[in-house]
């Protein structure tokens, strides 16, 4: 029973980062009356002027804009049979919150799967024969084609104000860009950003290989740039302080930049935050939602009455309300059966770095997202059925920061004190990467439940992630690793130390490899094995709506911002030409 009640509204969006505020931007647009509930504080640009944010200590180590683990814990086990045990530090991952969620400190690198990806069980039924792969192996198809998804992927990148080189304009290959994406409509927005030393010793390197490599995309933008909102991001001035931290200089794409100022001048859009989403009401019959009931900042329970509910959260966050409120069939392992919580993905990382007396790489003058990578080992641009796996990596040699705590020094340099200080004096500036950024498939024993034991601050239980390596993604780290030991030697290092799985690796939570966590609620054209249709439409509550990274059937190489934000304006779109005029399912089952 809530205290308060607040006033009806058209839609109630629940969290206000990237599909958040995208989502209400587009829905306030069209006229009708939206209100975003946010569990975190208000953000604005103004928060983070320069020289607020140049805190590495603050940022990076203390993660002061991400949700601490208090209020947004989850608890972790490597199979069905183990003991989940609660985060009380993040590692593995760091997600956001607060106005912004994880696009506020995410590292601006924006770029898009390949029409394989977008196919992958299709490809795989085709390529791979009987036995190759496991039998617990479940891939999936985006329930979309690459022509029906690729004019929002261009929609976002103008948002954002993407900066790159392209490598496939309607099907003509470009010199300089990724030759394997797929075709753009149009070109990047913007030129890419500068290159740096790593960049132009690695490009040479791959290219002598035989490789293709192009500047990694980046919402890092290169120029000045007015989006379609009217929102103007800065040019970047490569100030080193990028991923886990605020932009400073108003000059990395984020809900801030380029949606808020123009979302809250909207006189229908209004926004509440510290204002924690408790579970979605359905209706007697179960079919429709109601709304939202939330806690708010001062310990009240409010009932935010709603014709649509948008479900915007991050990954973790919309799975667990899905099952805190009964929308769908929670996922059984042991029968597949159930929908939500199913083929839950992460990916693995690696690389080399490499240590060059006679070099200066000057790390400190960097954008998040500078760099350059290539995209030849990804599903279908090699032979991986005669290798015994799928997937595949964005191999790059990135320079995203040159902040000091956590820099890079040769092995036997102690970790602390005088003789860590030497090694800084010596070895500062004197090393680049090359690194890996892997796929990762779903598979039966991978999922997302509640979580018996440990519950949150109101009393209920904290999501529950069972997950491991499988040996399909460390036989294709140990592939990979040969490739970056090429690299290695045509670029001639003084020194190397390396960091690869091996093949008995388990998954370590503790270690921060990335924050780009998929699946729990994923889009699919059959009501048995997915939770959302096409439109990211529940199956089962057809005013509820859940874009993000939930809605991957699996993990591919490519960061998935793009096509969380496409996916995100695609269902948008959908809502206003197709529900608001029909309410009910927009695909039959």
């Amino acid at each position: 029973m809530s205290d308060i009640t607040n006033d009806e509204v058209d839609v109630v969006v629940v969290g206000l980062g990237w599909t958040g505020s995208l989502m209400s931007i587009e829905l306030a647009q069209a006229g009708l009356k939206v209100r975003a509930l946010e569990r975190g504080e208000d953000r604005n640009n103004a928060d983070f002027a320069y020289p607020k944010p140049a805190d590495q200590y603050a940022y990076a180590v203390r993660n002061k804009v991400m949700v601490s683990p208090k209020d947004g814990a989850l608890t972790v086990r490597h199979n069905s049979h183990g003991t989940a045990l609660p985060t009380r530090k993040w590692g593995a991952f760091v997600p956001g919150t607060g106005v912004g969620g994880s696009g506020l400190h995410w590292t601006g690198v924006l770029i898009r799967p390949t029409p394989t990806d977008i196919k992958l069980k299709t490809y795989a039924d085709q390529a791979y024969g009987k036995g190759i792969l496991q039998d617990d192996m479940r891939i999936g198809d985006y329930p979309f084609t690459w022509d029906e998804i690729e004019p929002y992927l261009d929609k976002f990148d103008k948002i954002c104000g993407l900066s790159g080189n392209t490598g496939n304009l309607q099907g003509r290959i470009i010199e300089g860009g990724d030759p394997f994406e797929g075709p753009r409509s149009n070109p990047f927005p913007l030129p890419a950003l500068e290159d740096t030393l790593n960049n132009k010793l690695f490009a040479d390197a791959a290219r002598k290989l035989g490789y293709h490599p192009f500047p990694n995309p980046s919402a890092n933008v290169s120029r000045a740039w007015t989006n379609p909102y009217g929102n103007q991001i800065a040019p970047c001035n490569y100030c080193g302080y990028c991923s886990k931290y605020p932009c400073l200089n108003y000059s990395k794409a984020s809900p801030q930049t380029a949606v808020m100022d123009a979302l809250k001048r909207l006189e229908n859009f209004s926004y509440r935050t510290r204002a924690n989403v408790l579970r979605v009401e359905l209706h007697a019959d179960g079919k429709t939602a109601r709304g939202v009931t939330y806690a708010d900042e001062h310990g009240n329970t409010v009932f935010q009455p709603a014709k649509i509910v948008v479900l915007a959260g991050f990954q973790f966050v919309n799975v667990r309300l899905m099952l805190l409120s009964g929308i769908g069939k929670p996922y059984d392992p042991v029968t597949e059966t159930g929908t939500i919580g199913r083929d839950y993905a992460y990916l693995s990382v690696g690389g080399s770095t490499l240590f060059f007396k006679d070099k200066q790489f000057n790390p400190f003058a960097t954008a998040g997202a500078t760099g350059q990578m290539f995209n030849d080992i990804s599903p279908g641009n090699y032979d991986g059925p005669s290798l015994g796996f799928i997937g595949g990596a964005k191999i790059h040699s990135s320079q995203a920061t040159g902040t000091p705590i956590g820099t890079a020094l040769p092995g036997g340099t102690p970790a602390w004190g005088q003789g860590w200080k030497d090694g800084m004096t010596d070895w500062y500036g004197h090393s680049m990467k090359v690194s890996i950024s892997t796929g990762c498939m779903s598979y039966r024993g991978h999922y997302l439940d509640l979580d018996p034991t440990y519950k949150d601050p109101w009393g209920q239980p904290l999501l529950r992630i069972t997950f491991d390596w499988k040996e399909n993604e460390l036989k294709l780290q140990q592939y990979l690793r040969g490739i970056v030991q090429n690299i290695t030697r045509e670029l001639g290092p003084d020194s190397v130390s390396e960091s690869f799985l091996a093949m008995d690796s388990h998954w370590d939570i503790t270690k921060y490899v990335s924050t780009h966590n998929v699946g729990g609620a994923v889009m699919g054209d059959n009501p048995k094995t997915s939770a959302l249709n096409r439109y990211l439409q529940s199956w089962d509550v057809h005013n509820v709506f859940v874009p993000g990274g939930n809605a991957f059937p699996q993990n591919f190489q490519a960061n998935p911002t793009a096509l969380i934000g496409a996916l995100t304006l695609f269902a948008a779109q959908a809502i206003k030409d197709q529900y608001l005029k029909n309410p009910g399912p927009l695909v039959q089952a």
